[in-house]
């Protein structure tokens, strides 16, 4: 898999535009597969109603469609969109996926879902506290948060990772702490490091650690 860090939704005017240019200078920007740390936790989860926030190209929300998810797919940028929206019909999966143009600065899902994923959101206008807040409201009881990020001390070479120090990048336990996932309104299931290979865009091989969280909320918000 080719690992970069999406750049998630931004909290100015200029997100979407920035975000869709990223978008327009590179065929492909990310692998076409999903991510490892989905797979490994959401496969055994009966499917149900699922939110993929920072969706960028699809390919977490086509998995889950093609193991019976039906998925609301977000991001900022309308090119990754238009993609995403391709490859799922490519692959049969168009009509269990809705994509939504959003900037998680404002916006609020309107309902709740069985599954709420965010896979490496790190924004780099707005706290990452912010957007996985979003993410935790969004899950029913009974539902599975689900979020991996880079652990500010595993980070990717390439890229801009370490341009602004590691703010944007947190452990799984301070996830946990920041976004208040903890008894009794959660039981938390996985809090983990876990280290993977990856290659970056040029070909470059690197050791990554992956901060995981998973939980199950077991009361009502």
């Amino acid at each position: 898999m080719t690992e970069q860090t999406h750049p998630g939704p931004g909290s100015d005017d200029g997100a979407a535009q920035m975000w869709d240019e990223m978008y327009r200078s590179r065929e492909r920007v990310w692998s076409g597969e999903p991510n490892p740390q989905l797979i490994a936790e959401a496969a055994p989860l009966p499917p149900g109603t699922a939110l993929d926030l920072g969706c960028g190209e699809g390919a977490d929300a086509i998995w889950l469609a093609s193991r019976g998810w039906t998925v609301t797919a977000v991001d900022v940028s309308g090119v990754a969109l238009e993609r995403a929206k391709a490859h799922a019909e490519e692959r049969g999966q168009g009509g269990k996926i809705t994509w939504v143009q959003q900037d998680l600065a404002t916006w609020v899902p309107g309902e709740l879902f069985d599954l709420v994923t965010a896979q490496f959101l790190h924004s780099t206008a707005m706290p990452w506290q912010q957007a996985l807040q979003v993410a935790a409201a969004a899950v029913r009881t009974g539902g599975t948060l689900l979020i991996v990020g880079h652990h500010p001390e595993g980070l990717p070479p390439w890229g801009k990772h370490h341009e602004h120090g590691t703010e944007r990048f947190y452990t799984a336990e301070q996830l946990a702490a920041e976004l208040g996932i903890e008894a009794p309104e959660w039981r938390l299931d996985v809090v983990d490091t876990r280290y993977r290979s990856a290659t970056g865009p040029d070909g470059e091989a690197a050791a990554l650690a992956d901060a995981v969280l998973r939980a199950t909320r077991l009361a009502a918000h």
